[in-house]
């Protein structure tokens, strides 16, 4: 049943995450066994990457091979470039590939490997040329997700670095593979139905369209054929793109909620980096971008999960832009702009989201709102304001005092959005 990939056939496929390794092998290969013959199965295994060595695994058909990698430079950037992304090619033109499987490790941001399909070259041409992302199903243990998104620990603790000076949380990737995924697939067993009721609802806000099904009784192809049409299906957004894909509902359910704040005024950088830690305690996730006083040209992205939190540039606003360089700004990203422009501000705009599992949503809406300035010092205009204290670099990240240095690009998913 398999065709050889052309110019006019990219081969599909199916990427599957999750921070348990058992139960990532189990959903990939059950979606290999629905079609031994024209799946092609492929798993790097990172656990010993930092010593520089990946154990590379690639079944087809009757065929399972295993090889020991060797790399100079122990990384996940390393590996991607050279070894699984030139793989994915050769599967892709391997007559009898109809479909591959990626099973990634627990180290991997399926966004990572998504953007690099997308934007890292082989050849002098990116991976999508020959491959098209058809879903990301991310796997959740229902005993332990939920602890897990919304801990402190590092990858690090628990033996999952991706590299050597990997500083990532297990809650920044636990979240990250479900916020991007277009199916869920649970495993196990919640220790008890409430500590269920709230991952699944915290999972509903996190990726809402997203259909679920149960490990023990998978039916792949069932599961992907409910993926509704307007799927993320490997689409990264970056930082200018939407914050919310496909409406969550705002409802409070088991004490999961989600924060919507939005403000067209800025945020004083003092009082803001004071009122900071209300995004940490209580919260699963808090992403977006925000106007601070003292950056007036440049958005400034803010995202945590559990107890990580990092603060980048997310490029200039569309109002700092010169009439001639809105060419190169997406057309989505345009419109969006359009429909809130302000006289004054232009774009400039707070918009933030904030999943909640404990914290009580008023307390955050107050505390991010008396970070604002007043308004006497918004009368006082941008001379002023260029004179406050800015604790904001290019990079900030929470705790204070930890070297942004020490976050590895290819950790973190080289998109420019962490």
């Amino acid at each position: 049943m398999g065709t050889e990939s052309s110019a006019n056939r990219r081969t599909p496929l199916i990427m599957v995450a999750g921070i348990r390794a058992e139960q990532v092998a189990a959903a990939a290969g059950a979606a290999w066994r629905e079609d031994p013959m024209g799946t092609a199965l492929v798993h790097h295994d990172l656990r010993e990457v930092t010593q520089g060595v990946v154990r590379r695994l690639v079944r087809h058909g009757d065929a399972e091979t295993t090889e020991v990698l060797e790399l100079a430079h122990g990384c996940v950037s390393c590996t991607l470039r050279l070894d699984m992304l030139p793989l994915l090619r050769r599967l892709a033109a391997t007559p009898g590939v109809a479909r591959i499987v990626v099973q990634l490790d627990p180290a991997l941001e399926p966004e990572t490997i998504c953007w690099a399909l997308q934007n890292v070259l082989v050849d002098d041409r990116p991976l999508v040329d020959d491959v098209d992302v058809g879903a990301v199903v991310t796997t959740v243990d229902l005993a332990t997700w939920l602890a897990d998104a919304t801990g402190e620990e590092e990858l690090v603790e628990r033996g999952l670095a991706g590299s050597a000076d990997d500083e990532r949380t297990v809650a920044q990737v636990a979240v990250g593979q479900v916020e991007f995924a277009d199916a869920i697939v649970l495993a196990g067993r919640a220790g008890d139905r409430w500590n269920q009721v709230r991952t699944e609802a915290v999972i509903a806000r996190l990726t809402p369209n997203a259909p679920a099904a149960h490990l023990d009784d998978l039916e792949l192809s069932a599961l992907l054929a409910e993926v509704p049409a307007d799927a993320r299906r490997g689409a990264v957004d970056g930082p200018q793109g939407r914050l919310l894909r496909g409406q969550p509902s705002l409802d409070a359910d088991a004490g999961v909620s989600v924060v919507l704040f939005e403000e067209r005024r800025p945020f004083h950088p003092e009082r803001l980096h004071e009122a900071i830690d209300v995004l940490l305690d209580g919260v699963v996730r808090a992403r977006g971008r925000v106007w601070v006083a003292s950056q007036p040209d440049v958005a400034l992205w803010v995202e945590s999960a559990g107890g990580g939190l990092g603060v980048a540039h997310a490029g200039p606003w569309l109002a700092a832009l010169e009439p001639g360089d809105w060419a190169g700004v997406s057309a989505e990203r345009q419109v969006r702009a359009s429909l809130t422009w302000d006289d004054y501000y232009g774009d400039r705009m707070q918009e933030l989201v904030v999943i909640v599992h404990e914290a009580d949503p008023r307390d955050i809406v107050r505390a991010l709102r008396r970070a604002l300035l007043t308004d006497d010092e918004l009368a006082a205009g941008q001379r002023a304001w260029a004179s406050y204290d800015d604790p904001f670099g290019e990079w900030h990240t929470d705790p204070c005092g930890d070297d942004p240095a020490e976050t590895t690009a290819d950790a973190a998913g080289e998109t420019g959005s962490r």
